[in-house]
């Protein structure tokens, strides 16, 4: 005896089990971006920093004053760890490509990316004399108190704790 009752298809169990496997591989690998992504956004922050340490050795050759300032006659306040600080008129931070870096930064680890920054912390020494002899710059990564931090000194360095001063710690 042949039986051709039954219809050709798939039985509601089987398609359950199909939708299951697809939604348990889809979340493994959503999963997986978002790690990525932290990854790509961290190394796009350590690149832009790196960008600014090579542009603050052109920035004083060309100045050939040894100085991070560009002798205006005006003392640039004393800034440690500020926002504000990466917008001090006529300095390092102002230079259109390490203003650049800083934005980009910024815009790496979730600030707005503007003129103004929200993430990046700046700081100098006031130098005295128009002088700004010493700088820092740092932002945060995607880690929970995790930082980056570029100074005048050349060093590149991961921080455990806000900037609060002229140099990375």
């Amino acid at each position: 005896m042949i039986y051709n009752n039954r219809s050709k298809g798939f039985t509601l169990i089987e398609l359950l089990v199909v939708i299951a496997i697809i939604g348990i591989l889809s979340a493994v690998v959503l999963a997986s971006l978002n790690s990525a992504r932290q990854k790509g956004n961290d190394a796009a922050v350590k690149s832009n920093l790196d960008t600014i340490r090579s542009q603050a050795a052109i920035y004083i050759d060309q100045k050939g004053n040894g100085v991070y300032y560009s002798e205006t006659g005006t003392t640039p306040a004393t800034s440690v760890g500020t926002a504000a600080a990466c917008a001090v008129a006529q300095t390092l931070f102002t230079d259109t490509t390490v203003a650049q870096a800083i934005a980009s930064a910024d815009k790496a680890s979730g600030g707005a990316g503007g003129a103004t920054p929200t993430n990046v912390r700046c700081g100098n020494d006031g130098g005295g004399a128009a002088r700004i002899t010493q700088w820092a710059i740092q932002v945060p990564l995607s880690a929970a108190n995790t930082y980056w931090c570029v100074d005048s000194s050349g060093q590149g360095k991961q921080e455990g704790a806000v900037l609060n001063g002229q140099t990375c710690q």
